[in-house]
């Protein structure tokens, strides 16, 4: 079978990328900003013959056509996108393919209130564009291409530092329109099935080999708990316009973010508004991370502890009933066993999402977790079937070694937009052998250079105990810079004269610096200590680098 990435080179497609375009705030070389013409005649609309041309034009026009590929990225949210430029940088031809109608992912759609909980800060200690300010900006995502960097600041309107949805949308289209990343747009994906030493995916364009799939597609499908009667319960993705729940009683099912949300957007209208979960709620300035419920919804729960009209429950929920216009929710406290009954108008489940990976476990992909997400390895690779890579926000189902009990920023762009870079260049060494040459660092900077990471490396503040910057003794070429690495695959393998440095925090809410170091295969750890102002190029530091890698790399 002839492969589609070289049939198809004898015509560059539009958006198809080649060499990598230079980016300029405009649409790249070869990438053009309008629809190409149509190759075939025209036809009335709404025709069958019509239908039937419209879709061999669009099979001929659009980028990465069914056929053969070395790599598949399925998904165009902003894990694909990050997967597919990181790919092409590294001269990993591949195809992306996608069912949505343009670049965006999940942001397409939510959050529902239309407010991102991730921020951007357009004023910053580090200049835009720069590596160091990308600590400070949790949405763009990372080209190399120096007008292409920190795309979101030029999105945003200047009322919040938290974008839009739509701002956010934005910010992904044109990450993708700038940089040429190539998207094949309304191809939805269908179906797997192994052939030989091949994965085929079959699509709604027809069928896509390859020899590695990567799937991110997102952690969007509306997930239920088995609980009598919620099956009639519309979920968070099907909440009704924030007006129409003016003067009526609600149940919210679920005190995570997305209910906190909903409860936050109904606090002018609702009469009343009660969260309810067999948990407590955990809040992210208690957790001093960012698992629980952001500060930006935390309204809800005082007016909860002020009797404002909003109802925390500990408790779970035993069944839903409908009654004529009405709903009543049968409770049990978690504290007495207590039952409690609501009437309310509204009920919506604000129970979570799960990834739509439809019938890879049938395949053999373990999942975890009560949302069923994909088991993945250090390098998120399906934990039991090799070859098979996930990208994106399914990456929080990789939540490395969980120290202090903190997992990863990994659901996140402002963390998965790292792994997807790792994951690239993972993917590029082990499945076809590209792996550019690493640079050396001398000797004389090897302090310094460690405690400039620890300090200023967005990749350690984003990811704490999670990612970590790897430097190894070569018997050639000295000490080389193997990059950012995930931490629990340093420790689980890595080589053997080697340090990984990173961050981590402590629960008192401490951030410090941690060195992992490995000699002839033996493990050690060294603890910094923190500094008030995060800077840890300090002498007290610098006397612990030197003793933690006295022998070892100096």
């Amino acid at each position: 079978m002839r492969s589609a990435w070289r049939a198809s080179g004898r015509r560059r497609h539009r958006g198809q990328a080649a060499p990598l375009p230079r980016c300029a705030g405009r649409p790249a070389a070869g990438v053009s900003s309008d629809p190409p013409p149509s190759l075939l005649p025209p036809s009335r609309r709404g025709s069958t013959e019509a239908r039937e041309r419209d879709a061999e034009g669009r099979l001929t026009d659009e980028p990465h056509p069914p056929g053969e590929y070395p790599v598949v990225v399925v998904g165009s949210g902003p894990g694909g996108l990050q997967i597919s430029y990181s790919l092409r940088v590294l001269g990993v031809k591949h195809a992306v393919i996608s069912a949505d109608e343009s670049a965006g992912g999940m942001f397409r759609k939510w959050p529902f209130f239309q407010r991102l909980l991730s921020w951007t800060k357009p004023y910053a200690p580090f200049e835009q564009g720069t590596r160091e300010y990308e600590r400070y900006d949790w949405n763009s995502l990372l080209p190399e291409e120096q007008d292409c960097r920190a795309l979101m600041c030029k999105m945003m309107d200047g009322t919040s530092y938290y974008p839009s949805r739509p701002e956010m949308q934005r910010n992904l289209e044109a990450f993708a329109a700038r940089t040429g990343v190539a998207v094949r747009y309304r191809c939805r994906w269908t179906g797997t099935r192994r052939d030989g030493d091949r994965w085929v995916l079959e699509t709604s364009d027809g069928e896509y080999r390859c020899q590695v799939p990567i799937f991110a597609v997102g952690v969007a499908e509306p997930w239920r708990p088995q609980i009598p009667g919620i099956e009639d319960v519309p979920h968070y993705a099907e909440t009704r316009p924030a007006e129409t729940y003016a003067g009526r009683r609600v149940f919210i099912v679920g005190k995570e973010n997305s209910g906190f949300e909903l409860a936050t957007g109904f606090l002018q209208w609702a009469r009343q508004i009660v969260l309810a979960s067999p948990s407590p709620a955990k809040l992210s300035i208690n957790t001093r991370s960012l698992v629980g419920v952001r500060a930006r919804y935390v309204q809800p729960y005082e007016d909860h502890v002020l009797a404002g009209g909003v109802i925390v429950l500990d408790a779970s929920i035993e069944r839903v009933e409908r009654t004529g216009e009405t709903f009543r929710v049968h409770t049990r406290k978690a504290d007495s066993a207590a039952e409690l009954v609501f009437e309310v108008e509204d009920v919506i489940a604000a129970t979570g999402f799960t990834s739509p990976i439809l019938d890879l476990p049938k395949l053999g992909v373990a999942t975890v977790g009560r949302n069923k997400l994909p088991a993945q390895t250090p390098y998120w690779e399906s934990a039991s079937v090799p070859g098979v890579y996930f990208g994106g926000t399914i990456h929080q189902a990789s939540p490395g070694l969980r120290k202090h009990g903190m997992p990863s920023n990994s659901g996140g762009v402002n963390g998965h937009r790292y792994n997807g870079r790792i994951l690239a260049r993972e993917v590029a060494r082990k499945h076809f052998g590209i792996d550019p040459e690493r640079p050396v660092v001398s000797r004389a900077e090897i302090v310094s250079y460690l405690l400039g990471e620890v300090t200023n490396a967005p990749e350690l503040w984003h990811q704490k105990s999670y990612l970590a910057r790897v430097l190894r003794r070569d018997p050639e070429r000295g000490i080389v810079d193997d990059g950012i690495l995930p931490l629990q695959s340093f420790l689980d393998s890595g080589p053997a004269d080697a340090v990984a440095a990173t961050l981590e925090e402590n629960p008192a809410g401490d951030i410090y610096p941690v060195l992992y170091t490995r000699r002839g295969g033996v493990s050690a750890e060294y603890d910094l200590p923190p500094h008030p102002l995060h800077d840890f190029r300090t002498r007290v530091h610098q006397k612990g680098v030197v003793e933690a890698l006295a022998g070892l790399l100096l």
